[in-house]
């Protein structure tokens, strides 16, 4: 591992993009390049990550940035993972929204993520002390 850097608003090439999500298993986010650079430039907030200035992880933000943010990505490459990485671009990615009431994230149902995501705070809508109901429709 070399020199890690982490940037605000750096937005990556549509051939970083779509390596990184490749990379970390995201196909469905690779099928359409285009729409994924789209989405990826009209983020609330980006942070990218970068190892000698190759493309290694990003995390990204949308929402309104005052009544809610969603976490949307947040993918390290497999090869920098369990280095605390992800919980430094997480942190990174928050801080302008620490008085925003809603954060709120979809995840996989995979124990290293559930725990991830409930060392960084968040917990399942469920287990809040007046529980939610979380809806979604994937196409």
């Amino acid at each position: 591992m070399g020199s890690i850097t982490y940037e605000a608003a750096a937005t990556p090439t549509r051939a970083e993009l779509v390596e990184l999500y490749d990379a970390v298993g995201w196909s469905a986010y690779t099928r359409d390049p285009d729409r994924l650079v789209a989405a990826v430039n009209a983020s609330l907030r980006l942070i990218t990550v970068r190892d000698d200035g190759e493309l290694i992880g990003l995390a990204r933000l949308v929402g309104d940035g005052h009544s809610i943010v969603y976490l949307q990505d947040i993918l390290i490459r497999p090869t920098h993972q369990s280095r605390g990485i992800g919980r430094e671009v997480f942190q990174r990615l928050f801080a302008p929204f620490e008085d925003v009431r809603q954060k709120v994230l979809i995840t996989d149902d995979e124990p290293a993520q559930r725990a991830f995501y409930e060392s960084m705070g968040f917990r399942e809508a469920s287990s809040l002390e007046h529980p939610i109901r979380t809806y979604v429709q994937l196409g």
